[in-house]
């Protein structure tokens, strides 16, 4: 949702020029295959490999095409087996880069990518993370936000201008309340 909100209503409006990085849930929350949360977060895990496979090849813009399709086909089609093949076919990549998906010489650029992000953040904090240069010209980031739908355009601004004035706070760290809803994912992007 916080990809669809940055996307679909804050980009065009403030300019931004986006570089989608990863972030890997397997490396960040270390679980094992013991734990019930392996599978879903290998299989996300995977799919980076691809995105930084692509990433090397054809630069940072072909990513965003391609987590923009995992993204419909995990959310919105409740599809979590699809073949990572078939999704670089459909969005015209090359589908050797499907090979990626088990080669961990991809790890090594997630985790670059993780410790650039985690080193504006601090460690106790998980995904999304938003990073940007704030008017004086210092790399700043936070965690979040955490949103269930993407507000409508005004809105949209509105939480888009108010965390980047409040990340540019020195000694700023937390806003935080509880989750009361699911996430309601809208039409299929």
């Amino acid at each position: 949702m916080t990809a669809r909100w940055v996307v679909d209503e804050v980009a065009p409006e403030r300019n931004l020029d986006i570089t989608w990085k990863p972030i890997s849930l397997l490396f960040k929350n270390d679980v094992d295959e013991t734990n019930e949360r392996h599978g879903v977060y290998y299989s996300t895990h995977r799919m980076l490999r691809v995105m930084e496979s692509v990433r090397e090849a054809d630069g940072d813009g072909a990513v965003f095409p391609l987590y923009w399709e995992f993204g419909r086909r995990i959310h919105h089609d409740r599809d979590r087996e699809a073949s990572i093949t078939e999704i670089l076919e459909t969005v015209g990549i090359e589908s050797a880069h499907a090979d990626a998906a088990d080669d961990p010489k991809w790890d090594g650029a997630i985790r670059e990518a993780m410790d650039e992000g985690l080193a504006l953040t601090g460690q106790d904090v998980g995904t999304p993370i938003i990073a940007f240069d704030n008017a004086d010209g210092d790399r700043v980031a936070y965690f979040g936000p955490v949103i269930t739908r993407v507000p409508e355009k005004r809105h949209a601004l509105d939480l888009w201008d108010g965390l980047t004035q409040i990340a540019s706070v020195p000694g700023f760290w937390e806003l935080k309340r509880t989750r009361t809803e699911r996430p309601e994912f809208g039409e299929r992007p």
